[in-house]
């Protein structure tokens, strides 16, 4: 059955802004020696599993700097490579979605106090990592 032509939108999915560098340097399993391939872990994790404990659908952004800058997307996680700071061009995405839920997964502090600024939720590496 299709919805009525007068019929609202249907919400977009909560916006999952995943801090790559943070999430990656988080633990201490050697992930300094390739940047790049831990990030497309982190990034494989994402698409496997989504985000936790959470049922309904979600639009996953993993932002990526530095050596991890040719982490490619796939399906389910768009990867965003950050042309500078990857805290930068989180703000930027949070800022440009103002009008839908977004959740950022980050520990640093300052990119949590930027973000929150702007309306979006935080929570930390473990919400990913388990």
């Amino acid at each position: 059955m299709t919805e009525p032509l007068d019929a609202p939108p249907s919400p977009a999915p909560l916006l999952v802004i995943v801090d790559g560098a943070n999430v990656v340097g988080s633990r201490p399993d050697g992930w300094w020696r390739d940047r790049e391939g831990a990030a497309e872990r982190l990034r494989d994790r994402l698409a496997g599993q989504g985000l936790p404990g959470r049922a309904e659908p979600v639009e996953i952004v993993l932002v990526v700097e530095g050596a991890a800058r040719g982490v490619a997307s796939v399906p389910g996680v768009r990867v965003e490579a950050a042309p500078g700071s990857g805290d930068d061009r989180i703000v930027e995405l949070a800022a440009e979605n103002a009008g839908r839920a977004r959740l950022v997964i980050t520990a640093d502090r300052e990119l949590r106090r930027r973000v929150a600024g702007l309306g979006a939720e935080v929570a930390g590496p473990r919400t990913v990592l388990g």
